[in-house]
């Protein structure tokens, strides 16, 4: 049965109270939570290539990895010198095409004017209007490829498809490219913790809970917000999302403290706690004349609002009253 992951404050406000004014404490079993200590790979939510349009040289590369880029940022410029060729050869053949197409017009405008005097006949003049419309569908044709061409040329760009950094520029200065060829890929859409938990404690985990994060500078708590339905080498996958990952390097390893279970315990103050000769003694009574010292079983330490507890294994019941100094 999955034991539900939460503290009770409540729980141990009259512990407190009783802190506060020096008094005992009567015992009452608590609930406390085990942790997971797992480790948490730095990811980008998404991971977007920035691939060649065209195939040719990298003539620039103006990123590498580690950059913060823009939408429509220029990553590098490919050239491919086959373009230019056909370009001039477009031109050649847009200047000889608009030669055919001026010579059939001047023909068909002299045919206007025999026709007026009877020097010639429809049909003939119906045959120039053909070459003039043939030779000037091909004039658009050729325009219509040479634009073709020009896009290319400018598909040399390429360009940041959204916002992020670069993770990897697998190419360099110089490299020859195919199209689709990736050059750069780009991080965004921000940034989470991916988890490798051991498959045994794969019943305690619940989209929601609320995860202890060590990032190195501070502690954090992030949220685990996707647990992937496929076990990899015994182990569930999942994403957290924690706050101030920007800085963090992707691929980065931070400690992670995940809740796998609840169990009620005896806790005290631990400065309640007094070791001598080798043993854990407890001062327990109604009051100071009357108290007894007994011999405890300490067990883990544990912080609750921000003060030093202890649980006891051994040498206490339920009900006691532990003095604290």
């Amino acid at each position: 049965m999955l034991l539900r992951i939460t503290f009770v404050a409540a729980v141990f406000s009259a512990l407190l109270v009783g802190i506060a004014a020096s008094q005992p404490i009567i015992l009452k079993p608590q609930q406390v939570i085990d942790y997971k200590s797992v480790y948490g790979t730095v990811e980008a939510r998404d991971v977007v290539p920035a691939r060649a349009r065209i195939g040719g040289t990298i003539v620039s590369l103006k990123v590498s990895e580690g950059d913060n880029v823009t939408t429509g940022q220029v990553l590098a410029t490919i050239v491919d010198d086959k373009i230019d060729f056909q370009l001039r050869g477009l031109d050649a053949q847009l200047r000889a095409l608009q030669s055919t197409y001026d010579n059939a017009l001047a023909e068909l405008k002299r045919s206007e004017e025999l026709i007026t005097r009877g020097a010639t006949t429809i049909q003939r003049r119906d045959a120039l209007q053909t070459q003039v419309d043939v030779a000037y569908n091909n004039i658009s044709a050729a325009r219509q490829s040479r634009k073709v061409l020009e896009q290319q040329r400018a598909d040399g760009a390429l360009v940041a498809p959204e916002a992020g950094r670069v993770v990897t520029v697998p190419l360099t200065k110089g490299a020859v490219v195919l199209p689709g060829e990736t050059v750069a890929t780009i991080g965004v859409g921000g940034y989470f913790l991916r988890l490798a938990i051991p498959e045994r404690y794969r019943q305690t985990l619940r989209q929601g809970t609320t995860i202890s994060i060590g990032t190195g500078r501070q502690t954090a708590q992030g949220t685990l917000v996707k647990i992937y339905p496929q076990i990899e080498n015994g182990r569930v996958i999942a994403d957290v999302t924690v706050p101030y990952l920007e800085n963090e390097l992707l691929k980065s390893r931070i400690l992670v403290r995940i809740p796998i279970a609840t169990r009620r315990v005896l806790v005290v103050p631990l400065k309640a706690v007094e070791t001598r000769f080798g043993l854990d003694l407890v001062r327990v009574g109604d009051d100071q004349e009357t108290a007894r010292q007994r011999v405890v079983l300490l067990g883990q330490r544990r912080k609750i609002d921000g003060r030093d507890f202890v649980e006891i294994l051994g040498g206490l019941d339920t009900g006691d009253k532990v003095l604290v100094p």
